[in-house]
């Protein structure tokens, strides 16, 4: 507990502007106010289990090597990208190795999707934003019987992490590049029930609920939706906030990057916040 709260204050110290300041003050809030992993307090069955065969384990799969021996070649790959943001509306450029270190998900987070997709014995998995297709890959290895549809904004990196599967030799994957607006939509339609969602694209309050909205449609007791950057800003909080009071969803699970949603009929309304 100590060594983890002076690597906070070091952390603190080596930011650079008010953003990442509030951010790093917002997570040690987080930490210091949230339940530990153990699950101790967690009176559900379900959530109990959860967290100590999910949140807990660390057994390493052989494709998560394959998968971080992937993400440090990206690391060096100094290609320039021409990125269309439908997020933002504005478009800029990027080193592949400026998206490597600054927009995926670490490991940690990767590693574990991946055994919330093999825990839950999902088939039917969305998720938005592939970017270079780290997250995508560590959902689509949980079974080969996945069917994985990743949806990608910018065309550009789209390809590249199409590239990138195909390097780890992934098949349950399709990508698809366009508006998330438009795509997502036309998905849905083709789609009779989901198990397992990512939602990591349009980080802002509106797009987050209508993303949520629409997959929504599409849910079953068993299904799992996951929010990144849940705290990102005020406008993330709040979407999250709203999320946790839909009558649909029965429990919630906040380990700060992300939020985890549960709609379990057999589970009281209850929301988590945890460590991790």
């Amino acid at each position: 507990m100590i060594y983890q709260f002076f690597f906070l204050l070091l952390l603190m110290e080596s930011l650079f502007n008010m953003n990442h300041f509030l951010y790093a003050t917002k997570y040690i809030i987080h930490f210091f106010s949230a339940r530990n992993t153990r699950g101790f307090g967690v009176h559900s069955p379900f959530l109990f289990q959860f967290t100590r065969f999910v949140l807990l384990e660390k057994h390493s799969y052989y494709i998560f090597k394959q998968i971080e021996n992937l993400r440090s070649e990206l690391k060096k790959d100094f290609r320039t990208v021409n990125i269309k943001d439908f997020g933002t509306g504005s478009d800029r450029t990027e080193t592949i190795s400026e998206i490597t270190c600054k927009s995926l998900k670490s490991a940690k987070y990767g590693q574990l999707l991946f055994r919330m997709a093999h825990y839950f014995k999902v088939r039917n998995v969305l998720e938005l934003g592939t970017s270079l297709g780290i997250t995508t890959s560590y959902l689509a290895s949980a079974s080969s019987e996945i069917h994985c549809i990743s949806l990608e904004g910018c065309p550009e990196i789209a390809n590249i992490a199409q590239g990138n599967i195909d390097k780890l030799a992934i098949k349950n994957i399709e990508v698809i590049a366009g508006d998330i607006d438009i795509t997502l939509n036309n998905v849905l339609e083709q789609t009779n029930n989901l198990d397992f969602v990512f939602i990591d694209a349009n980080h802002q309050l509106e797009a987050t609920l209508n993303y949520f909205d629409l997959c929504l449609t599409k849910v079953h007791p068993d299904t799992v939706i996951v929010i990144d950057d849940i705290h990102r800003s005020k406008g993330m909080e709040i979407a999250w906030k709203n999320i946790k009071d839909y009558p649909q969803v029965m429990s919630t699970i906040d380990i700060f990057q992300l939020g985890i949603v549960f709609f379990n009929n057999d589970l009281h309304k209850k929301h988590y916040k945890m460590r991790y």
